[in-house]
């Protein structure tokens, strides 16, 4: 006979399970904190911008200004339940996969893409200067589809 911990009757639902995500980072899950955190996390693994979760939250009847968006985002950054991916120095996304991976931008699409696990191997990193040590290394890789670009020089807009 298996010995098996007993099982909270909210277990499988997504506010619970949110709620509890929240907590084990140190987040008092606030009204807002909930619904944006379930708006992000109930689809899986995705890449959103500020603006894209705020009209969302809006399609929601969700009261949340777009202020309270982008603080949000940063809160979940800084607890780990996110991860930034800042484009150009302008735009900013958001990825709910944390683990280590890569991504394509396509820039026609302004769209983040994961790269498949084993399609890109970085070996070697410059030396470090002194008294840093290595966190991350993100690669981005920018595409565009031929076809638009094609279809621009064809039309004169290139």
């Amino acid at each position: 006979m298996l010995d098996r911990a007993p099982r909270s009757p909210m277990a499988g639902c997504a506010f619970h399970d949110i709620r509890e995500r929240l907590r084990k980072v140190g987040l008092r899950p606030t009204r807002q904190r909930l619904m944006l955190g379930w708006l992000l996390f109930a689809k899986g693994h995705r890449h959103v911008s500020a603006e894209m979760l705020y009209e969302e939250a809006t399609r929601a009847k969700a009261a949340v200004s777009l202020a309270t968006v982008y603080n949000t985002l940063h809160q979940f950054t800084e607890a780990g339940l996110l991860k930034q991916l800042a484009l150009d120095g302008t735009k900013s996304y958001f990825d709910t996969n944390v683990s280590d991976h890569n991504h394509y931008f396509i820039e026609d699409e302004q769209e983040l893409v994961d790269i498949p696990p084993g399609e890109l191997d970085v070996k070697v990193v410059p030396n470090l200067p002194p008294h840093f040590e290595l966190r991350d290394v993100e690669v981005i890789v920018r595409v565009r589809r031929r076809d638009r670009l094609a279809m621009a020089r064809t039309s004169g807009e290139a």
